[in-house]
Order: C-alpha cells, then sequence, then structure tokens
C-alpha cells in the first residue's frame, strides 16, 4: 500500500508546477517576513527572485526547502506540500543556500561523496549530470574546501547539489560575494542545466543576472511588486528616461533632487536616471531645460540624452510607487 501511494504522489508531483505559492505569510515576532506571496514556476524555467537584503527571498526559500513553516498560506514543490510531505520533498530537491555550507576541512572528493551517500546514491551515479561543472573542478579534488577559492567552492557546492540527481534546483544568492568573472561563469553553468529540463528557483542582488532569468519576481519588504520576463517589467516604466552624466559627479544628484520639474533622480554608475514630472513635454524640452538649470547651478559639462529604461529602473518605480489606499465603508 506504501509502494502504491509512493507511486501515485510522484505521478501526481511530475505534473504538477515545479513551485507553487499561494498568500504565504511569515513573521518572526513583530517583523513580517512575507506577506501575501504568490508565484508559480513553469517546467524548466529559470524563475529569479530579485530585490535587496530583508526583501524576503531567503524565508521564502527556507519555507520552499522544508526549513521553516509558513504562518499562512499554501506552498508545493513538486505537487507536494511543503509541511505534510516534507521528506518527500527533501529527497528530490536540490538546494544551494546563500552561504558557502559544505565542510571545509573536507577536499572536493570528499564533500561530493559525502553529500551523494546522504541521498543514498553515488558521484558515479550523478556524473553525467555535474559533468560540466565538475571538471572544472577535478584538477582540484584533493584540496580541501576551505582552500578554493570563491569561484571554485561554488562550484563545488552546486555539484553537491546536483549530485543525487534532483527533479529541481534551488540556489539562493549563490554568487553574492564572487567576482565578476566567476559569476558570468556560473550563469553560463546555469544555461546549461535550464537546457536540460531542469526547473531552477534562484535568488539575486544583481540586475545583470536578473535578466539572464525567464521570468523574475521582485521582492521589497514581504511583498512581491511585478512578476513577468525582465523585458515586460522593464517596458512597464511610465515615462520617458534620461541619462545624465557631468564631471561634477558629487553634486550632480543633489541638485537634480532640487530641481522643481523632477519627479526621480537616482545614481546608476556613472550616470544619474533621470524622470521630469511634467506631462505632455517633449524630449528635447526636457533636454535643453535640464542643461540650462544645471549650467545655471555651478555643473556646466552636463550632458542629458534619451535612454531606454532596464529592469532596475522599473523596480526602483515601483519601490517608491505608494500602494493604492483601500476606500469604502
Amino acid at each position: 500500500m506504501k509502494l502504491a501511494a509512493s507511486v501515485a504522489a510522484s505521478v501526481a508531483a511530475s505534473a504538477a508546477a515545479p513551485v507553487s505559492v499561494r498568500n504565504l505569510g511569515k513573521s518572526f515576532g513583530d517583523t513580517v517576513a512575507l506577506s501575501g506571496i504568490s508565484l508559480e514556476l513553469g517546467p524548466a524555467e529559470l524563475f529569479g527572485l530579485v530585490g535587496p537584503d530583508g526583501a524576503g527571498k531567503t524565508t521564502l526559500f527556507r519555507i520552499l526547502t522544508t526549513l521553516l513553516n509558513p504562518d499562512s498560506g499554501s506552498a508545493s514543490v513538486l505537487g507536494l506540500d511543503v509541511v505534510s510531505d516534507m521528506w518527500a520533498i527533501r529527497a528530490r530537491v536540490g538546494y544551494m543556500p546563500g552561504r558557502f555550507s559544505l565542510y571545509p576541512d573536507l577536499t572536493v572528493a570528499e564533500n561530493l561523496e559525502f553529500f551523494a551517500s546522504v541521498f543514498g546514491t553515488t558521484v558515479r551515479d550523478g556524473q553525467e549530470l555535474i559533468e560540466p561543472i565538475y571538471r572544472q573542478i577535478a584538477p582540484f579534488r584533493d584540496r580541501r574546501a576551505a582552500a578554493l577559492s570563491g569561484g571554485m567552492k561554488q562550484k563545488l557546492a552546486l555539484c553537491c547539489a546536483l549530485v543525487h540527481r534532483p527533479d529541481i534546483l534551488f540556489l539562493d544568492e549563490p554568487t553574492t560575494g564572487v567576482d565578476a568573472v566567476s559569476r558570468k561563469e556560473f550563469w553560463d553553468l546555469l544555461d546549461g542545466l535550464r537546457a536540460s529540463g531542469l526547473p531552477i528557483l534562484v535568488s539575486t542582488p544583481y540586475m545583470d543576472e536578473a535578466i539572464r532569468c525567464d521570468r523574475v519576481a521582485l521582492m521589497q519588504l514581504g511583498r512581491i511588486l511585478a512578476v513577468d520576463a525582465p523585458a515586460t517589467i522593464a517596458a512597464q516604466f511610465p515615462r520617458p528616461l534620461f541619462s545624465v552624466k557631468s564631471s561634477h559627479r558629487h553634486s550632480l544628484v543633489g541638485t537634480l533632487r532640487e530641481y522643481e520639474h523632477t519627479l526621480s533622480a537616482y545614481p546608476f554608475g556613472a550616470d544619474v536616471h533621470y524622470t521630469d514630472r511634467r506631462d505632455r513635454i517633449s524630449p528635447e524640452q526636457v533636454n535643453g531645460d535640464l542643461r540650462a538649470y544645471l549650467g545655471a547651478h555651478g555643473i556646466p559639462d552636463a550632458t542629458v540624452a534619451s535612454m531606454q529604461p532596464g529592469i532596475e529602473d522599473e523596480f526602483m518605480n515601483l519601490m517608491t510607487t505608494p500602494e493604492p489606499t483601500a476606500t469604502g465603508a
């Protein structure tokens, strides 16, 4: 009877959404970590959770990997409930937490062998899946994990999360603190895993990583602000956007924010992204007015150019847009 029930559950799970979350809530004392979170991950989808520290990304990951119970709402992974089917879920997911969590005193090979044994399998059984990643760290197989570089540690952690051939992969800010080259290499590896059909849920604070996802959920203070393809979210930016540059970088933002027509002015690298609060005004007039204003306020070398908004621009817009106030009796 138990075997039949297990087979039936496996068949049902294989047809279900890899992740389904409905109105999920979680608090720690007076701190609300998640509030009314709902999302669904599609088959073979690389889905990103994007937001700053404190947005609720790690709490959501811990609930989906059965390390925390939600206070309200429901969540399922591979068709299995995260509370009642905890042990069945744990056997089928790969999880890479934000902090390096392997055994620093074990070698690369020993860590892999240990994690394979925990799931009742062997490194050889999982070799085909991890091979594209493992061959990059194979020359260091006898080196202790503590002695690896940041990028190599991340690749070892990914191998350990995949060695038992999971049905879904959870990666919580996997490249935080890793150099830019290693970050790109890591995401190239994720592209290969996605192409193999493995559903992946990944969190990141980096917008250049977010645009590599099929869809993203923008999160802030435990809430989801938007869910869609990165390009679709960027296209929802509501107003014309301008890039303003000057050698007077330190005073540029403050001077722009004092301008009577400024709606928003945020530093983005060496530029300031600017929006004007006036409606029905041409880009040419905004350009001329801005340069005249800045010149009159000690910034004579400013250049102003129209630009296409990115996902980060819309994220900033959503973060600063007040929520609608409920009305009624």
